[in-house]
């Protein structure tokens, strides 16, 4: 399999590079304080569902309703779906960010069930540009506790995270290469990719 490099990967560094200035973050306009304070409910809301007790079904839902209420779910679809976004129909654009917003939750809730007996701890929060990062604390049964960071913006109008470091690994640049991967074995087309992406969630 081969996957345009020029095309995806150039773009995702550069704005990691830069910031991610692509996202269109605005000026200051949060503190924080709000940054923090966001992550401690979101972080709170994960360690309840890990130390919940749930099925692994059950748990999955909780996180995608945690997904949806604190990420900034159409800025993260878009920038996985990278330029492709720009040819995709509104109708596609929603679908995508619908499926693409399950899809994520499984994912990263089946890394979060890793945490079950553990706990996340919030650590400090600083100004980063134009938006803020979050930095907290895995610790675990058995492991040497490890970062996880949560980068914060109100660019959609609310206090959301719109990427995630576990372990240093970037949600963003992760995601765009995977469904970039996924687009190039379907030829660029938009709905296959679409469907792929709802089986596997």
């Amino acid at each position: 399999m081969k996957i345009d490099v020029t095309r995806r990967f150039a773009i995702g560094s550069l704005a990691s590079t830069v910031g991610l200035a692509g996202l269109g973050l605005p000026a200051m306009a949060m503190t924080t304080e709000r940054a923090k304070t966001l992550v401690d409910a979101l972080v709170a809301d994960i360690n309840g569902v890990i130390a919940s007790g749930k099925s692994e079904q059950a748990m999955y839902v909780e996180f995608e309703r945690i997904f949806a209420r604190y990420a900034d779910v159409p800025t993260i679809a878009s920038y996985a779906l990278g330029v492709d976004a720009r040819r995709a129909t509104p109708a596609q654009m929603r679908e995508f960010t619908t499926v693409f917003q399950r899809y994520i939750s499984v994912k990263y809730g089946r890394r979060f069930r890793e945490f079950i007996g553990g706990q996340i701890e919030v650590q400090e929060a600083r100004a980063v540009k134009s938006f803020y990062e979050v930095k907290s604390l895995a610790i675990l049964r058995g492991q040497a506790p490890f970062e996880v960071t949560f980068l914060v913006s109100d660019r959609s109008g609310k206090d959301l995270f719109f990427n995630l470091f576990i372990e240093g690994i970037n949600m963003l640049l992760t995601e765009r290469t995977e469904i970039g991967a996924m687009m190039d074995r379907r030829g660029g087309n938009i709905d296959a990719m679409i469907a792929d992406l709802r089986a596997a969630a």
